[in-house]
């Protein structure tokens, strides 16, 4: 399977001629069941990052999934949501989404994933401000260090230069704020004077670019990228206040962090979050199948919806019949088998699963909410930083293979903060957050005392 690799895959953010060294096997998933994932070895793991922050229900409800999946290839396999044409599936996920969805909330668009889905929100402003002969708002506000997607326009709104550089000038001229990390912070700041300090950032940014050309301000309800980084009390309250002072519309990305992740169905509602649009992927449909959406409040709707104009923007599988069937039947066995109530139940237990973690030397932060955290570590040097061969050793090396070893798949970043973080499936019960706990613990416990 390595050989084929090299010979035809091209891996997603991937060195993918490191393939070809010695001694370097692909890591192959064969099977899934529970909350565990089985390698072509025949290896079990904890799949400890859900796939990808996407398989919210685990591996075990495959039947009803394909139930549901025959039922609507037999009765449809495709028909586009395009010009005056839809489909009963389509219709029906986007009547549930919009029952889901936060107040004021009412329409959707669909998309294949998440970066469609931000690409959309930004046309949709764009569309908006036009219509209302703001035609110079161009512009868009992101966060310092926040990923929101790899095409290009949504390549714009994310602060990696490995990830943008090689691509040359953005789509979207962005400009970014400071993220809601307080590790960041070279003097500490209580709650509400860190709040005052990321809202008096955002309105100078806002000024300094033209408040009349900032067409949107985009951010997730904990930034994932940085390492589950969580909003201090007031903050989105205060990006809404912002928002309407200055005429640009607020996007929450809930790419992750909607459909349970932090115990509600949407995320942004744990903060106080009053988006214009709201944008999903990964948990809509539990990892089963392709799917993204934009969802859009009735205000901005009104607008794009005059009689005569046109929302110039589609995608060939917008809303596929397949996708919208399984979507529906995974947010159908969620609410049936009480799935959110279960992060409700455990998230507490987990949250001092790993706050203990802290203690440990190699971690310098531990920061997340529901089935989802991170903890930052620190390494060798003054600072806290790592020196080379630490990070090679430990960050690189041991702490992933350990965590594999173990039978826990989990992400460990090597990059600008190192970080090891978790989004365990949401049906997981308080004995294996233990467990992924306990692996975690013994693990850094070893790269502590290397270090």
């Amino acid at each position: 399977m390595t050989a084929t690799a090299q010979r035809h895959l091209l891996l997603n953010m991937t060195a993918n001629g490191s393939l070809a060294k010695p001694g370097k096997d692909l890591f192959v998933v064969r099977h899934g069941e529970g909350p565990y994932v089985d390698d072509t070895a025949g290896n079990r793991y904890i799949d400890g990052l859900s796939g990808l922050y996407c398989c919210q229900i685990g591996y075990s409800y495959a039947d009803e999934i394909a139930e549901a999946a025959q039922k609507q290839l037999r009765e449809l396999c495709y028909s586009p949501l395009w010009s005056d044409s839809a489909h009963p599936t389509g219709l029906a996920l986007a009547e549930r989404l919009a029952a889901l969805a936060p107040d004021g909330i009412e329409h959707v668009f669909f998309s294949g994933g998440g970066a469609e889905a931000v690409e959309t929100a930004w046309k949709i402003a764009r569309r908006y401000h036009t219509l209302r002969g703001e035609t110079s708002r161009t512009k868009a506000i992101s966060r310092r260090g926040a990923y929101h997607g790899l095409t290009l326009g949504a390549l714009s709104f994310t602060d990696d230069p490995g990830l943008t550089e090689p691509y040359g000038q953005p789509a979207v001229e962005t400009h970014f704020v400071a993220n809601t990390n307080r590790t960041a912070l070279e003097q500490p700041l209580d709650e509400g004077a860190f709040t005052a300090y990321l809202l008096a950032d955002v309105e100078a940014t806002v000024l300094a670019a033209g408040p009349e050309s900032v067409g949107m301000l985009i951010a997730e309800p904990v930034q994932n990228r940085g390492g589950c980084i969580t909003p201090p009390a007031g903050y989105w309250e205060g990006l809404r206040r912002l928002a309407d002072r200055y005429g640009f519309l607020l996007v929450a990305d809930e790419v992750i962090t909607a459909f349970g992740r932090l115990g509600e169905w949407f995320g942004g509602e744990c903060y106080g979050a009053r988006p214009d649009i709201v944008t999903v992927a990964k948990g809509i449909t539990a990892g089963y199948a392709p799917m993204g959406a934009t969802l859009v409040s009735g205000r901005v709707a009104e607008v794009i919806n005059r009689p005569g104009e046109v929302l110039n923007h589609g995608y060939t599988f917008s809303g596929h019949p397949l996708s919208a069937a399984i979507a529906l039947r995974s947010l159908e066995i969620m609410e049936r088998d009480r799935i959110l109530d279960n992060v409700r139940g455990h998230q507490d237990h987990l949250a001092q699963r790993m706050t203990s973690l802290g203690d440990l030397p190699i971690v310098g932060d531990v920061r997340g909410a529901g089935y989802f955290y991170a903890l930052e570590l620190v390494g060798d040097l003054d600072g806290g930083g790592f020196s080379d061969t630490a990070r090679a050793a430990l960050v690189a090396d041991l702490i992933p293979r350990r965590l594999r070893e173990a039978g826990l798949l989990a992400r460990v970043y090597n990059r600008a903060a190192p970080l090891v973080q978790i989004a365990p499936p949401l049906i997981s019960d308080r004995p294996l957050l233990d467990r992924i706990a306990d692996i975690i613990a013994d693990t850094l416990d070893e790269a502590s005392a290397r270090l």
